[in-house]
């Protein structure tokens, strides 16, 4: 016997839609002012703010995505949705901006044999401006966060851009004390570096979910243990967990119990769902029930209920016997 579930989620609301909307926005001038100060400015460190931003861009247009395709049921076709379609564009995202972050890296390396002279004073009014708009945007997606993990992850990649302009500001004022125009290719070589690192972690992840691993964080014996945890679960085997989107898990497997009628079983189906649902957030399950015959050498459990109803039978039918 099997069983399904499918959550469709909850639908986010406009308000996260048009926070997301507006961020992008917001983000995409300022990478268009950073390219065009960073040229007259001959700051490399400008310039590898504005590809750090092009990655928030990037986070933000996937979680805009997110949002929307969220909303969108499932098709005959498509009967798992569209989860998947942001999950293979933060993919190729992600090796688009190891490309850039490698090429960051190289330039600052160029710059520091062949300096040009950097424009400091336009590098702190434009990082001023950055932490600004960064500012306002991480705020507003601070206030749409919680409880909603994509908007939470989007908002992470913005606090993280505020924190990284700020490093520009102070470099361009240490350029302005010292004089020293290595500062900009150091501070090039930070921003290619963070960068990298957390493009890998974007390749890293979609990878995971492209080849169906175990979600991130997730242990497949606690899962197994949880299960075999409840009243009348023998075994559970054939275990397979895997994202179908980037925060929409599933799961199948076969869960051993006593021969007992479909109406009782139906309580130990409900458990495991909702086991699974509030500790691992899992929503979406397959889980087929296997009967064994239970006796003493078995082992296997039965659930209260059926344990009394089958001892009030076996008395009536003793004393019957008795009577005759």
């Amino acid at each position: 016997m099997a069983a399904q579930q499918h959550s469709a989620g909850h639908p986010h609301g406009g308000d996260s839609f048009n926070v997301l909307r507006l961020s992008l926005f917001l983000t995409a001038g300022y990478i268009v002012l950073l390219v065009i100060t960073g040229i007259r400015a001959h700051s490399l460190a400008l310039l590898s703010e504005a590809g750090h931003n092009v990655s928030d861009l990037l986070a933000l247009a996937l979680s805009l995505a997110a949002v929307y395709l969220h909303r969108r049921p499932p098709t005959a076709t498509k009967t798992f949705g569209y989860h998947r379609a942001g999950v293979v564009a933060a993919f190729l995202n992600a090796l688009t901006l190891v490309a850039v972050a490698f090429y960051i890296l190289v330039a600052a390396i160029k710059r520091l044999y062949m300096p040009l002279g950097v424009h400091a004073g336009t590098m702190v009014w434009v990082g001023v401006v950055g932490m600004l708009i960064n500012g306002v945007i991480a705020i507003m997606l601070f206030r749409e966060s919680r409880g909603d993990l994509n908007i939470r992850s989007a908002f992470l990649h913005m606090f993280g851009d505020t924190v990284s302009t700020a490093a520009v500001i102070v470099g361009a004022v240490a350029i302005l004390l010292t004089g020293q125009q290595w500062i900009d290719s150091a501070l090039s070589f930070g921003i290619g570096a963070l960068i990298l690192w957390s493009s890998f972690g974007i390749v890293r992840e979609t990878l995971n979910i492209l080849l169906e691993g175990i979600p991130r964080g997730m242990e497949l014996e606690r899962v197994a243990d949880c299960i075999s945890g409840i009243k009348g679960v023998n075994d559970v085997h054939d275990l397979h967990i895997w994202s179908i989107g980037s925060q929409t898990h599933a799961l199948s497997c076969h869960v051993s119990i006593a021969d007992i009628p479909p109406s009782e079983s139906e309580m130990i189906l409900r458990q495991v769902q909702e086991k699974l649902a509030v500790e691992f957030q899992i929503r979406h399950t397959t889980i087929q029930f296997e009967h064994v015959v239970c006796d003493v050498a078995h082992g296997c459990l039965i659930p209260t209920e059926h344990s009394r109803r089958d001892e009030t039978s076996h008395g009536f039918h003793g004393s019957e016997g008795l009577e005759r």
